[in-house]
């Protein structure tokens, strides 16, 4: 066993979720890695993946008892978004998007709403956690998107952009700002529009350089009428909804890009194991051994991150926005610097098809930016140590 081999052997799950995990480690290389290029070449969403995953019963994992699921630990959630990733990042945003968008219903949603949602998801369903705008990413302040009562319902006005699952969700979690607040902060809120509501149109869908079998959509909502009991957040509390769905869904993110991190590195090692130079097995030479050093202590570094905020959210820790910041930021950095040192130690090889080295680096690059970019998580790690000062 190798150092990152240890790591993975040495994390304690419970006897469901490691049966579970091992199921989720056959399904990625029996099925998703195989179909991966494929799906990625023509830029066609995996349907055959969701229903794979679907199967297996995964959306289970995040939903209460009482609705349909079968509710295991955050922890097991991101190992599965790492596996799932390692053999298809396209396929990991997709299944990963659920938890992100759905997590607020369960923190938040009312029983009526809970009730009329979450089994959906239970049973398969696709979600998708609306934000971005044309004038709103990291800053969602800026959001234009309105939300106005008339009567039992809420009319929804506004343009989303960069959506995923967008295109084919069957749930909408939208973040929006109430009309008639004046603070910027205070009108937000968030709704819940499901697949086929009148209004709701799907403009468009991005043509992207990675994750390409991952639908990313623009949305329109053009008088969308809902009834009030889809009501999510209103005045005054949209914010810090939106702000505690974010912890949650950063760690997911970084867990993605390890998954990208540990694929790249792995075919790295395998191929500088294989190919030789001068007589010699390029991971012979000291520079290419320095640079795999590097690599390999940054990622199980990285790792351990995962697994400790993974374990603060089982806990039940609320206020580790900084830590998902930090582990947001390392890993996703580290994914595109793997990726990229991988296509090089893979020579011109690297650079072609014949190889996945190219689509891991492609793929990577996302995971920078969404989410929060990483220059706004130095902001937000920076700017926790300030002292506030007295008045």
């Amino acid at each position: 066993m190798n150092i990152l081999e240890r790591l993975d052997a040495g994390l304690s799950f419970a006897d469901e979720e490691r049966m579970l995990l091992d199921s989720v480690r056959q399904l990625a290389v029996a099925e998703l890695a195989p179909r991966a290029a494929a799906y990625d070449r023509d830029s066609e969403f995996p349907w055959e993946n969701i229903k794979a995953i679907n199967a297996l019963g995964l959306n289970a994992m995040f939903i209460p008892e009482e609705y349909g699921g079968m509710p295991l630990s955050y922890r097991c959630y991101l190992a599965c978004v790492r596996e799932i990733s390692k053999a298809c990042a396209s396929t990991g945003i997709i299944w990963a998007t659920n938890f992100h968008a759905i997590k607020p219903v369960i923190q938040y949603g009312s029983e009526d709403l809970k009730s009329r949602i979450l089994p959906r998801i239970a049973q398969g369903g696709l979600a998708s956690l609306v934000i971005t705008e044309p004038s709103a990413g990291s800053d969602a302040t800026g959001m234009k998107t309105q939300f106005r009562e008339d009567g039992d319902e809420i009319v929804i006005d506004g343009q989303k952009i960069f959506i995923s699952n967008g295109d084919v969700a069957d749930v909408y979690v939208v973040f929006g700002k109430w009309a008639g607040v004046e603070s910027a902060k205070e009108a937000i809120g968030a709704v819940i529009i499901e697949k086929g509501a009148p209004g709701l149109t799907v403009t468009g869908t991005e043509h992207k350089m990675g994750t390409r079998a991952s639908g990313t959509a623009s949305l329109s909502f053009d008088g969308c009428r809902i009834p009030r009991g889809n009501l999510l957040a209103g005045a005054g509390v949209g914010l810090p909804v939106l702000l505690a769905s974010l912890n949650k869904s950063r760690p997911s993110v970084a867990a993605h890009a390890l998954g990208i991190a540990r694929a790249a590195f792995e075919d790295a090692i395998a191929y500088i194991n294989d190919r030789r130079q001068s007589n010699r097995r390029i991971l012979e030479f000291q520079g290419v051994q320095f640079m795999v050093a590097d690599l390999a202590a940054e990622l199980a570094v990285c790792e351990n991150w995962l697994w400790h905020v993974g374990g603060l959210v089982d806990q039940g820790v609320d206020d580790m926005g900084v830590e998902a910041s930090i582990l947001k930021l390392k890993a996703t950095d580290l994914a595109m610097r793997i990726t990229t040192d991988a296509v090089q130690l893979h020579g011109g090889y690297g650079y072609c098809q014949d190889f996945r080295a190219e689509r891991l680096m492609r793929d990577a690059k996302i995971t920078q930016i969404w989410e929060g970019t990483n220059q706004i998580h130095r902001q937000l790690i920076g700017r926790s140590f300030l002292i506030k000062e007295k008045k």
